[in-house]
């Protein structure tokens, strides 16, 4: 009896130290050539999940919207300017502002301002600088630099919402289109970069514009400051020949000193 239980005793320890040792694969029933490997089996648990998460995100992207008149948004139509032109007074003046043409801007505000006549310009030769009169001369030329370049460019900038009103009218359609044809994800992506590169184009035409504004009213704050530096002076130069010379009326002891012409 007590032989049977050494004997038992040692296959126990011999069955133990197999458990101890061996792989996580093992026979099914019995059969040696069926195994199972639960580390093979988790792994293939976890590459299942990962390409249902991948065919998840794939489906949603392909998904395409049905209600995007929602967002539709319609484009300002710039009305044609057509200038009135009785005497040749805006020659160039309606070209100017409807196409990019720099030569009918430059033509448009020369036949629509004052010249500075030859006699004039022979009196300004003999002024100093610093002086009122060379003051506005200064505000003329400016003025006469930038404006012209103000009509062009509100004529390019019509010309230009004339000629990318196709292209935009395109982007708008592809965006608000429902069906498949449009809307995978690479073909979304070419929509927004499209839209990105409309914007840009936009964004600098305003600059221009802008640019234009900010010249202008330089131009328009040379002349307001100079009619206050020329009315600083005025009051100057009045207390300074009052000072200097006698004001008093004949035969009076009292002289109202304080007016101004």
């Amino acid at each position: 009896m007590q032989l049977q239980t050494k004997k038992h005793r040692r296959w126990l320890v011999a069955i133990s130290a197999v458990l101890l040792i061996a792989t996580p694969s093992f026979a099914l029933f019995g059969i040696g050539d069926i195994v199972f490997d639960p580390t093979s089996y988790a792994s293939l648990v976890e590459q299942l999940t990962m390409l249902q998460m991948q065919y998840n995100t794939i489906k949603n992207n392909l998904t395409h919207f049905s209600l995007k008149q929602q967002w539709q948004a319609s484009l300002t139509a710039l009305k044609n300017t057509s200038v009135q032109n009785l005497f040749g007074e805006t020659n160039g003046m309606t070209t100017a502002l409807s196409t990019d043409s720099a030569t009918a801007s430059a033509t448009a505000w020369t036949s629509a301002t004052v010249p500075v006549s030859s006699t004039t310009a022979t009196y300004l030769q003999t002024q100093n600088l610093g002086g009122a009169q060379l003051a506005q001369l200064a505000m003329i030329e400016a003025s006469d630099a930038v404006s012209p370049d103000c009509l062009t460019a509100v004529g390019q900038y019509r010309a230009a919402r004339t000629q990318n009103a196709a292209a935009v009218s395109a982007l708008a359609a592809d965006e608000l289109d429902a069906s498949d044809a449009t809307n995978s994800e690479v073909q979304q992506l070419n929509l927004l970069n499209a839209a990105e590169a409309q914007k840009m184009a936009e964004m600098q035409t305003q600059g221009v514009l802008q640019a234009c504004v900010a010249s202008q009213m330089a131009v328009a704050n040379m002349e307001r400051r100079n009619a206050a530096a020329i009315d600083l002076n005025t009051a100057a130069f009045i207390q300074q020949q009052r000072t200097s010379n006698n004001v008093n009326a004949a035969k009076e002891g009292n002289t109202w000193q304080t007016y101004l012409p």
